[in-house]
């Protein structure tokens, strides 16, 4: 905002003119104090001032996130666990985190997590744009107790495995060959039914439990992942009774 003087042509006092330019809230605002408005009007201009800078700041956002995706990096499976019949490749976490830290940061934009326990890990993730403006997803899982983990690797294997895929899930993207084993840390399970409707294929078909569930790289039938349900099924029931 500027201001200019005129001069009437009988000599009157002059008048103030205020020249408008490039008008937001935050230069009302400063005008309004600049000329000691009513307390009252300048809290209403304050108010306007916040909700037109989160407006803003969630358009920055929008427009960083879509610039992120127009190329997104490529997260490749960087790690390889074996442990007795339970093989499955994964991205780890400090691939995750280099690949699209790195991406975002070229577009404003930051990532970061909090952990909490209630029964179960919860993590969740936050990307927050540098002018404040953040979205957060979260997930939650059982510490995994595969293998020979203690307590205390147990809870990290599940946080990592947590912030690797939260923060995947909140940027919409996904590893080369994504997880779709079950074997990651939190898997879950086939129900009670599930597990009696394979028991009773397995006995139909006379089918060999052990090397079952070897195929499926499960402990039990308890243990079989649920994304491999269809998969057992189908070939129980392809399977040729002896």
């Amino acid at each position: 905002m500027g201001k200019e003087k005129t001069m009437c042509s009988n000599g009157e006092k002059s008048k103030e003119v205020v020249k408008v330019e490039n008008t937001t809230p935050a230069t009302v605002l400063d005008f309004a104090i600049q000329n000691n408005a009513p307390l009252e009007k300048i809290e209403k201009f304050m108010e306007l001032k916040k909700i037109w800078e989160e407006r803003e700041a969630k358009k920055a956002y929008i427009e960083a996130m879509t610039a992120f995706k127009k190329n997104p990096p490529e997260i490749v499976k960087d790690r390889k666990v074996a442990f007795k019949d339970v093989k499955y490749n994964y991205a780890s976490l400090a691939n995750v985190c280099d690949k699209i830290n790195g991406a975002l940061s070229q577009h404003g934009l930051s990532a970061s997590w909090t952990t909490k326990q209630n029964g179960q890990i919860i993590v969740t993730c936050k990307i927050t744009h540098i002018l404040g403006h953040s979205e957060e997803t979260g997930l939650s899982a059982p510490a995994d107790t595969t293998g020979s983990k203690n307590a205390i690797q147990a809870i990290g294997s599940t946080i990592s495995y947590l912030q690797r895929y939260t923060l995947l899930a909140l940027c919409g993207l996904a590893t080369e060959e994504m997880d779709d084993d079950g074997q990651s840390a939190g898997a879950s399970y086939i129900t009670q039914e599930q597990r009696n409707i394979i028991a009773d294929l397995i006995i139909d078909k006379s089918v060999d439990e052990k090397i079952f569930l070897k195929f499926f790289g499960a402990e039990s039938l308890d243990k079989i992942p649920s994304t491999s349900y269809d998969k057992a099924v189908k070939a129980l029931q392809a399977k040729v009774k002896k």
